[in-house]
């Protein structure tokens, strides 16, 4: 009988443990907040989840964060850490820490973006994103009650920069970094910049509210600019010139004063990009990069981040690529982006095969990491996971696809004179190509994979594809774009995008909301600054009428063209809103003005213009 009463008594429990969520929380967990004092005397505020359980010690997971730990009060706790996997953590009893970052929110001191990395600190006035994370580390393992010494830190997007900084701090109790969407180079590839060129939307949108003045401690956010319509295309464009933004943002934003006045990757920039400095990294900290093969702001970042770490540090690096927007694996939900189905939900699959034991291994000593290897990636048309042991894989093989008169792509080039046939087009700054078919507020996050038909019905694109596959074509690695045009100005942009075309009868079996019959899904599309075709630092004005060359890798894909579909590629000069519009004359883009906008022939030649596809064997 004593045994039922024990049973029936202990079931309440089971039950609640069984689902996390507030209540749990706030029953197995007591809320800290503290401020952590650098060793500048500066004091930033930190919020502390402890578990109540003293069972065992237990190891320290840390985000430190510009966008705020709210909720503030100990009273209130965070709902994101009792969604997806964040929860994981919390039935493993991790000890979780988000802080605010010197100079936002709660946190003393002042802000800078994308703090520089100080390689030789002499003096305690010396202070990094990395010194930060250090000393941070050091009073939460001397001070935490029942801590084990293990201490791991990640974070997606800006504070995905954060994690890439703490693994330079090389803090002994940090044992697992994991950057995800990493903040990495803001010049060619992520975020604010494309290879020089100026994502204008999130550039505006973001810095219009995130880069206002903070004079104090706070726990109230800034407030962003009132669009007067939410049809981004024509506020864009109506708006003109960069410098007209300029004026709307005022001169209270230092960052964007600092993006108009650095048009080129100068030293400045350079200063900025964590690659220049992983070399740092201790080989004792481990890293785990992942990123979003359809992510819209930092695929890049994630790509490139691993290749430098690879490259520069002797730490034990894996990466891992997933199908996903900007951060959807932490969502729970990696079904589907937009129209594209991904055949299984691949954010719960890698929260339970490859987060979660990669945390649990380092800090806790639990449990195996042998099925995680070096670069986990989903390929997207086969929907499927696959394993290497480097990235991109041993086994690909370069493929060149010429473009050819008629809108054809092929292997097989005819023998005729240099420049002897091409296609043209007129790159009008009134009426640029808009990067997606629907009207929306703000930048969608699905245009990574969305449908290009509208796009190819446009005269100033010119699209080219090959005959119906009979056989799959898997591809994995970085995409070369080598184009051979002339342009009538002295200045323009090229984009370039690889597009699946599905076949006349495609269909999803449980999703006919959007007809899927010739859906010409984007894998990769990247914008190339014409005057940086040789060096991102000295920009070159084109001479007009004249063939060049102009030759850029894109962002690495995971795709495979299933047979019955075809591959293709469309080349256009804008891609409005996402990139502010090139005047198409070698001018100070920053600070021109309406009228020096004008109107661009260009043209593309057949036959040495291609693309160069990293075909796996």
């Amino acid at each position: 009988m004593k045994k039922l009463v024990f049973v029936l008594l202990l079931l309440p429990f089971i039950s609640i443990a069984q689902n996390i969520d507030s209540a749990w929380f706030k029953n197995n967990y007591v809320k800290k907040e503290i401020t952590i004092t650098m060793r500048d005397g500066v004091k930033l505020f930190t919020a502390v989840y402890i578990p109540k359980n003293n069972a065992e010690k237990h190891p320290i997971l840390i985000t430190r964060t510009p966008y705020s730990c709210a909720p503030y009060g100990e009273a209130n706790y965070s709902p994101r850490y009792y969604r997806a996997q964040n929860k994981e953590y919390l039935k493993e009893n991790y000890i979780i820490v988000v802080q605010d970052v010197r100079g936002r929110w709660m946190s003393e001191g002042t802000f800078v973006d994308v703090r520089p990395y100080i390689e030789n600190k002499r003096t305690k006035n010396d202070v990094d994103e990395a010194s930060d994370t250090y000393d941070t580390i050091d009073w939460l393992v001397k001070n935490l009650e029942n801590n084990n010494g293990n201490v791991g830190v990640f974070g997606i997007s800006y504070p995905g920069f954060y994690s890439t900084e703490a693994a330079l701090s090389n803090h002994p109790a940090l044992k697992a970094v994991s950057p995800q969407a990493p903040d990495t180079d803001w010049f060619q590839g992520d975020d604010f910049h494309h290879n020089g060129a100026f994502m204008l939307m999130d550039g505006f949108s973001f810095y219009s509210g995130f880069g206002k003045p903070r004079p104090f401690p706070t726990t109230i956010g800034p407030k962003g600019f009132d669009f007067p319509t939410k049809d981004n295309y024509t506020f864009y464009l109506r708006t003109g010139a960069l410098q007209n933004f300029s004026k709307i943002m005022g001169d209270s934003i230092l960052f964007w004063n600092d993006l108009m006045n650095h048009p080129n990757n100068d030293a400045w920039w350079k200063a900025r990009n964590t690659r220049n400095f992983v070399q740092h990294i201790s080989p004792s900290t481990n890293t785990l990069v992942v990123g979003g093969l359809f992510d819209a702001e930092d695929a890049f970042g994630a790509q490139n981040l691993y290749k430098a770490i690879e490259a520069k540090a002797k730490n034990n690096n894996k990466l891992v690529l997933g199908p996903w927007y900007h951060g959807q694996w932490a969502s729970g939900d990696g079904t589907h982006l937009g129209n594209v189905q991904f055949g299984s939900n691949t954010a719960e699959w890698y929260a339970q095969n490859i987060e979660v034991p990669y945390f649990n291994y380092y800090l806790k000593g639990k449990g195996s990491i042998d099925k995680i290897a070096e670069a986990n990636i989903f390929f997207s048309g086969e929907n499927k996971w696959r394993q290497f042991d480097q990235w991109p894989p041993k086994n690909v093989q370069e493929q060149s696809l010429a473009l050819r008169k008629g809108g054809y792509l092929s292997q097989v080039v005819p023998l005729i004179s240099p420049y002897a046939t091409w296609d043209e087009y007129v790159s009008d700054p009134a009426k640029p190509v808009p990067y997606t078919g629907e009207l929306a507020a703000g930048r969608t996050r699905e245009y990574m994979d969305d449908d290009q038909r509208f796009a190819s019905k446009r005269t100033d694109v010119l699209t080219y594809q090959t005959e119906i596959l009979d056989k799959d074509v898997t591809l994995a690695g970085p995409l070369v774009a080598d184009l051979f045009v002339s342009l009538s100005t002295t200045d323009a942009d090229f984009i370039v995008k690889l597009v699946d075309v599905f076949p006349d009868d495609f269909k999803y079996a449980d999703n006919d909301k959007y007809i899927m019959n010739n859906y010409q899904m984007l894998v990769r599309g990247e914008v190339m600054r014409g005057r940086f075709r040789n060096s991102f630092e000295k920009p070159e004005a084109f001479i007009p009428n004249k063939p060049t060359e102009v030759k850029y890798t894109l962002p690495d894909v995971a795709h495979t063209f299933q047979k019955g579909h075809r591959i293709m590629v469309q080349i256009q000069s804008s891609w409005f809103p996402l990139v502010d519009r090139n005047p198409q004359q070698f001018v100070d883009i920053y600070h021109c003005k309406d009228a020096d906008f004008i109107k661009s022939t260009i043209r593309v030649y057949h036959n040495q213009s291609r693309i160069i596809l990293p075909v796996l064997k």
